[in-house]
């Protein structure tokens, strides 16, 4: 049996005909064939209906909003921080929730069900911005600008990288408060690595000459 199996929760008629227990799906259907885990009794039921819910989606992309909406089961626990594909009239993208809005306020974790707006981010490809100083200048005389890159590229503190003629080493990064699995709201170790779609700002040094040449 696939560890991947579904797995329901059904009396058994066998060994407990009045309280539930773990069931093996080994056929799905409208009178499903399944398998209790406890005694191992194969029998055919009826399954549960899955509940799912429509819910308003609104989508932050490159400093601009749009709407959407997504079928979600009712039971699933949604919360900030998560991942999920979305399918919009122009292209699926991958999202990461930001918020969610219920009737009592915005929550970090609830479930489906209760959720009025779920708030994301677009995390395909995303926009980081980068403050640089000049290599060899004062930190004060910096400039700014903006990367157009995908989602899961990695920056890496002490390395230097390439984009579109900006050429520049890493030297802080500032995570983003919806990031998970970082201990510090701003890296600047060496070899610290944040993925592209969890950073809020890059603190680097500039490696063009040709951009500090009115210095």
């Amino acid at each position: 049996m696939s560890d991947t199996a579904e797995r329901v929760a059904l009396p058994c008629p066998a060994c407990s005909p009045d309280l539930e227990t773990v069931h093996e799906v080994l056929s799905p259907g409208g009178q499903a064939t399944v398998r209790c885990s406890e005694c191992g009794h194969v029998h055919k039921e009826s399954l549960p209906e899955e509940r799912t819910v429509e819910r308003h989606v609104v989508v932050s992309q490159d400093g601009e909003s749009f709407p959407a909406a997504v079928d979600v089961p009712a039971d699933e626990t949604l919360a900030v921080g998560e991942e999920f594909l979305l399918e919009t009239e122009e292209a699926i993208m991958t999202v990461r929730i930001t918020s969610l809005e219920t009737g009592a306020g915005r929550n970090e974790e609830t479930k489906a069900a209760a959720v009025e707006t779920i708030w994301t981010r677009a995390v395909g490809n995303v926009s980081v911005s980068v403050t640089a100083h000049p290599k060899g200048g004062d930190h004060d005389e910096t400039r700014g600008f903006d990367l157009q890159v995908p989602g899961d590229y990695e920056f890496t503190v002490g390395e230097t990288d390439d984009f579109g003629g900006e050429e520049f080493t890493v030297e802080g990064i500032l995570v983003r408060d919806d990031a998970v699995g970082y201990d510090f709201e701003k890296l600047d170790h060496e070899g610290d690595t944040v993925l592209a779609k969890d950073i809020k700002r890059l603190y680097a040094r500039d490696e063009s000459t040709s951009a500090w040449s009115a210095w």
